[in-house]
């Protein structure tokens, strides 16, 4: 692995490649805030999903309808352009016998935006791992995002979305488990914060 200095050259070779002087005052400390920056965008490099959604709970009465988890604000970059990938995921499983905490769901979405991706392997990457680990009768994962390496430069098509989704077990076979989660991600009277 490349050392921070060495990142921090990288980084004033594209500055004095973009046509700057990365000496000058405003540009001097730029290599190592982006170094920085990095370092936290791709977070996930570091992360292991499946060990986010090792601890479950089993008390849980009987429950097995959709626990839903929606509107996760998802930050990731693309892997083509390194530009920023802005939406939300709307994550859901039908559990078997057993829960996982809300939060673990979130974490998930987040060690996986945190490396450089395309949003339909984003999205399966969640998906199968909620399915390998948790082992519930189904798992929906459905992705809203604007890409900025499609609305910043090249067709430079500002306001386009792009969904992906990823339906398994009982969201992919049975039509009315999916209108309902249909229902449920789309409800007008959604929760707000307070």
């Amino acid at each position: 692995m490349p050392t921070q200095a060495q990142a921090e050259a990288a980084v004033r070779t594209l500055i004095r490649w973009a046509g700057d002087d990365p000496d000058r005052e405003g540009l001097n400390d730029t290599p190592k805030r982006v170094a920085k920056s990095y370092r936290e965008f791709y977070r996930g490099y570091a992360e292991d999903p499946v060990l986010l959604l090792e601890r479950t709970f089993e008390e849980v009465e009987g429950y097995d309808e959709i626990v839903l988890l929606r509107d996760i604000r998802v930050e990731s970059h693309c892997e083509h352009h390194m530009l920023p990938i802005i939406g939300r995921a709307h994550v859901a499983y039908l559990p078997r016998h057993r829960v996982v905490g809300i939060s673990k769901l979130a974490r998930v979405v987040d060690a996986y935006a945190s490396r450089l991706q395309i949003q339909e392997k984003l999205t399966a990457q969640i998906a199968n791992t909620l399915n390998e680990v948790l082992q519930p009768r189904g798992v929906a994962v459905i992705i809203e995002a604007t890409h900025q390496c499609m609305t910043t430069r090249g067709v430079h098509k500002p306001g386009v979305g792009m969904i992906t989704s990823r339906m398994l077990g009982a969201f992919r076979t049975n039509p009315t488990t999916r209108r309902e989660l249909m229902a449920l991600i789309g409800n007008p009277n959604r929760l707000t914060s307070e």
